[in-house]
């Protein structure tokens, strides 16, 4: 049980012998700060004592009271809505109409006259210990509330890091760009980004944090914010990829890491320098068909403080495609317990050589939402497609 010390008992009762004769029958309780009552001599003093005193948790009434008798007042009590203040209601032995009534119109227990003090004492307890609980339940509900109040938050400041205009640079002709992250719960720890390096380059990158909740967020934001911080001074993908490593692996909790993939795309002749730190490989996808991108033999981010990354390149020809995406687009599962897969991806890319970015990112979504349906996400969905113009 609770504390039962920090609740109040509001005794209600015009018999003005009641109090002194309470007072003396529990002065060990009173004295230890178990028991701390009020007293009030009908309804309407009740109803003003507690409003004075909001720590009361038990109304102990008699029914038959002048101004206000005891029913009225529990209807008047039922009104507040406060699941945490019970009602005893007391009332002659026999009185079985009335008791009645006032357990219809929500009291918790009933006494009888004249009152038993250890039947009292026993009602008392039980009353607290059930107040105790309603308590713990209200102050675990308003934890959750808060709880959820947080992760919206999060969920929308976790967005607002990602870019969301498109198209992103609409003075640049020689490339399109266009990505979607749908997290499969509030938030998630799938990240997207891409950024103007200089006149002539495109640093982008996918990431897919392990783990999921809060910790994944963060995780995924200061990722995110690393690899912009890093690439925007214009360094090589190897340098890039080996200094956020190291200042991950530093800080890495709960032994969180990573997958990446980070390339940079000259926009002048479609040469791209990427490294592939444990991520999937992503498709290149021509006139000639569609093929995965070579990978470059690199783990994911913030396990090995010193590991050396190496580099590779490839080269988009005009009309080209390049799309990238996270795990949560191959391993979405059906109600047969199905996986979207490879082959679903690919044959589904293939015919992309002349759609726009946007509608292959949005198909692709589309398509896998249709696969999972009725299933809850069971991971984030990131896509990010990237169509080399050079004009």
């Amino acid at each position: 049980m609770g504390d039962p010390g920090r609740l109040k008992i509001l005794v209600v009762d015009d018999e003005v012998y009641l109090e002194s004769l309470i007072r003396q029958k529990f002065r060990r309780q009173i004295r230890d700060g178990i028991y701390d009552f009020v007293f009030a001599f009908n309804g309407v003093e009740a109803l003003a004592k507690i409003i004075e005193y909001p720590e009361i948790g038990i109304v102990l009434s008699d029914i038959n009271m002048p101004e206000m008798d005891g029913l009225t007042l529990l209807t008047r009590l039922k009104e507040l809505k406060n699941t945490g203040l019970k009602t005893v209601i007391v009332s002659a032995y026999g009185d079985m109409d009335n008791i009645r009534e006032a357990m219809n119109r929500g009291a918790f227990d009933f006494l009888t006259k004249p009152i038993n003090f250890d039947d009292l004492e026993i009602t008392i307890n039980k009353t607290l210990h059930e107040i105790s609980l309603v308590r713990q339940s209200m102050e675990e509900h308003n934890q959750l509330i808060a709880i959820q109040q947080d992760l919206k938050t999060a969920a929308e400041i976790q967005q607002a890091i990602l870019p969301k205009v498109f198209p992103p640079f609409p003075e640049k002709t020689s490339f399109d760009v266009y990505a979607s992250m749908m997290p499969a719960k509030e938030i998630g720890g799938d990240f997207f980004d891409f950024f103007l390096i200089d006149s002539d380059r495109l640093g982008f990158v996918v990431g897919d944090v392990s783990g999921k909740g809060i910790h994944a967020a963060i995780f995924m934001a200061i990722s995110r914010t690393l690899i912009r911080a890093a690439g925007s001074k214009g360094i090589s993908v190897a340098e890039c990829i080996k200094t956020v490593n190291k200042l991950l692996s530093k800080e890495s909790v709960s032994s969180m890491f990573v997958t990446v993939f980070y390339g940079i795309l000259n926009t002048a002749d479609g040469h791209v320098e990427f490294i592939n730190a444990g991520h999937i490989a992503p498709y290149v996808i021509s006139s000639s068909g569609i093929k995965s991108v070579d990978r470059t033999g690199g783990i994911a981010l913030g396990i090995f403080e010193d590991f050396d990354y190496k580099s590779n390149t490839f080269r988009l020809d005009i009309g080209d495609r390049l799309v990238l995406f996270t795990d949560g687009v191959t391993e979405a599962f059906n109600s047969s317990g199905e996986a979207f897969g490879d082959e679903k991806l690919a044959d589904l890319l293939s015919p992309g050589h002349d759609r726009s970015v946007e509608n292959i990112v949005r198909e692709v979504i589309s398509e896998v939402d249709a696969f999972s349906s009725g299933v809850p996400r069971s991971d984030d969905i990131t896509i990010l497609a990237i169509a080399y113009t050079g004009t």
